[in-house]
């Protein structure tokens, strides 16, 4: 459920951006993260109708990453109270306002910061998520988040070095 909504937000701002840069390569890469993102979403909505499990919980944000097996040392205790704004890597309202309101190489900048940081929450979602999975397909979809995320940072990593200015 938690993915569900981190990849959400993902999609979000990559429609965002395509609709806010004229560069091909990052409309490429809008798209990428829109089609696989939104595909990942349908399967996870998949397994919960399969599960026979609500869409929607009343457990707070991030509750499943408990000490026995989460990542990054975040226990129960830590997630008491969390929100969808406190997932790993999840963009503020205010941040979102600013893309939004950006265009061609400022948009593409933003993005560039704002998904990095996403896919670095992503990949820590999906790691933590493969430690806790006992069902071969969930492990199988928690490594190709991890995988294709972790090719992404590199790649953009090199998008944003090539447009942000360097200080002398």
């Amino acid at each position: 459920r938690d993915m569900q909504v981190h990849h959400s937000q993902a999609v979000e701002m990559a429609f965002l951006l395509r609709d806010r840069t004229d560069d091909a390569t990052m409309r490429t890469i809008a798209f990428d993260i829109i089609t696989t993102q939104q595909q990942q979403m349908g399967q996870m909505y998949g397994w919960l109708r399969m599960w026979g499990l609500a869409q929607s919980s009343s457990l707070p944000a991030m509750a499943w990453m408990n000490e026995n097996g989460g990542h990054g040392g975040m226990g129960m205790d830590a997630t008491v109270g969390m929100t969808q704004a406190d997932m790993p890597g999840m963009a503020t309202r205010e941040q979102i306002d600013v893309l939004r309101k950006a265009d061609g190489p400022e948009a593409e900048v933003q993005f560039l910061r704002l998904m990095l940081e996403h896919h670095r929450g992503g990949i820590a979602m999906a790691e933590a998520a493969r430690t806790l999975a006992s069902d071969d397909n969930v492990i199988l979809l928690a490594d190709a988040i991890a995988s294709s995320q972790a090719a992404e940072i590199a790649q953009m990593e090199q998008l944003l070095q090539d447009r942000v200015v360097q200080p002398d």
